[in-house]
């Protein structure tokens, strides 16, 4: 067995970390320094310290990274309107290097010798994890647990944590596992297993249900500058501020959520389901802003490389040289994303009313239906004919 002088667990206080801190101690009889992310979970962290402490952990690090979160990771990804299989916006997959990246700086100023996640065997998180230790820090050891441990299930730990006094947050009210920071709310396993069922009303903590939100809609706007966000309704406000006044006026009117079976890494399928309010609200006006500013070869260009670099997110590949290379072309396209969109919210749709810009490329003179002097139509007979020749080439090989 390898010897450990000092490990940095990745710590949410969560069932699965608080299992693995002391399957820790017990196993390597080494000091173990819990670290916690506050990436916006808000409530949740108000126990970390205590509870890590009471379970025996050595100290404890709560990093408040909710402004470089979104600044850094959320509004990169956003930059490149970057989905997973056509519905995922990648809320936990964004966060998962931040975390890591931010445990080997504490590793790193700790001297210690190893890290651990909570990730199962089956997830995408460990891979996520693992390559950006591998990335940052490749001479750190890593101590997986539920690659190593002969704990098989839940059920499993939920002993283990009776039998150590750890106070188990999986109830009978709460059947599944979740995961919260600023971006969204993510929910699997338990009953969600069955990808037939409906997921529980009670389940969602973000948004009301469509049928629920105000009969009313409501308008609001937003402003972008160079592919930003920067405003909302005419008020300048920060990356986290911003995202979490649009989480808020989203989730009243039922924006966001999404059910979808999706492609593991590792190979097999998994039903999620996600509350991503703010996130999609300005996916919707991105979009729309580019629609009027960007040139149409470099958006289709852009766009055929959407699905790939969302992958990379997906798959863990945030700090590799392909993620980064591809970010400089996506950032060099965003230079004349900038304006302001006008946006409709009512019972979960966002609807564009309206998009502005001094960058823009759409011009009413050369696309007007009306009498113009900019654009002879005759023109168009001749590109015509030299678009179909190969097709009417090909026509008459075949005759």
């Amino acid at each position: 067995m390898p010897e450990y002088t000092k490990v940095v667990l990745a710590y949410s206080g969560g069932l699965d970390t608080s299992v693995i801190l002391r399957w820790l101690i017990e196993r390597y009889r080494c000091e173990i320094v819990a670290y916690c992310a506050d990436l916006g979970q808000g409530e949740e962290l108000i126990p970390i310290r205590d509870k890590a402490l009471r379970t025996g952990a050595k100290s404890v690090h709560i990093v408040d990274l909710r402004e470089e979160f979104v600044r850094d990771y959320i509004f990169p990804m956003l930059r490149a309107n970057a989905v997973y299989e056509g519905g995922y916006l990648l809320g936990t997959s964004i966060a998962r290097p931040l975390i890591a990246k931010a445990q080997v700086d504490i590793a790193l100023e700790e001297g210690a010798d190893a890290v651990s996640h909570g990730a199962t065997g089956k997830g995408n998180d460990q891979v996520r994890f693992e390559l950006t230790y591998a990335a940052l820090a490749p001479h750190l050891k890593v101590i997986a647990p539920w690659r190593e441990w002969d704990l098989r299930s839940r059920t499993d730990m939920i002993e283990f944590a009776k039998r150590h006094d750890i106070p188990v947050p999986v109830t009978a009210e709460r059947p599944y596992s979740m995961d919260t920071n600023l971006f969204h709310i993510s929910y699997e396993g338990g009953i969600l297993e069955d990808p037939w069922a409906e997921p529980p009303a009670k389940m969602f903590l973000r948004t009301q249900s469509p049928e629920a939100a105000p009969d009313v809609p409501v308008e609001i706007t937003v402003d972008f500058e160079q592919g930003n966000p920067v405003a909302v309704d005419g008020v300048t406000l920060g990356p986290a501020d911003l995202l979490a006044r649009l989480n808020r006026i989203g989730g009243e009117h039922g924006i966001g959520r999404v059910d979808m079976v999706e492609n593991r890494f590792v190979g097999m399928k998994s039903r999620g389901v996600y509350e991503t309010p703010g996130g999609t609200i300005l996916h919707v006006a991105h979009r729309a802003l580019e629609s009027l500013t960007l040139d149409r070869e470099v958006l289709h260009l852009r766009d055929s490389l959407v699905p790939r670099y969302a992958e990379m997110i997906y798959y863990g590949f945030w700090f590799s040289p392909e993620r980064q290379a591809l970010q400089t072309l996506i950032d060099e396209c965003q230079k004349d994303v900038t304006g302001t969109v006008r946006l409709k919210l009512y019972k979960g749709n966002v609807t564009v009313l309206g998009r502005r810009s001094p960058r823009s490329l759409y011009r009413t003179d050369f696309v007007t239906f009306e009498r113009d002097e900019v654009y002879r139509q005759r023109d168009a007979e001749g590109f015509i004919s030299l678009q179909g020749l190969r097709l009417k080439i090909r026509a008459l090989r075949d005759a």
